[in-house]
């Protein structure tokens, strides 16, 4: 499983952000085009999406691989 994808704001624009990593791996212009790129890479690496608000708190996750806590039902 790769590192979780994290979409913060980044400088008035929005970026992708390994879990863990200093330096950003994509910045983007919308927070729309940064969840995109994130979604790809977490698909490719089956790891989780986290998407946050301008204020850095989480407002959503999304998981692509071996999810800890499905839903039921």
């Amino acid at each position: 499983m790769g590192k979780n994808q994290h979409v913060v704001p980044h400088n008035g624009s929005w970026a992708v952000r390994g879990a863990g990593n200093s330096r950003v791996t994509r910045i983007a212009d919308t927070q729309a085009e940064a969840i995109q790129v994130a979604r790809t890479i977490a698909i490719n690496q089956g790891s989780e999406m986290l998407i946050h608000r301008p204020n850095g708190q989480i407002r959503d996750r999304n998981s692509y691989g071996n999810d800890p806590f499905p839903p039921q039902g």
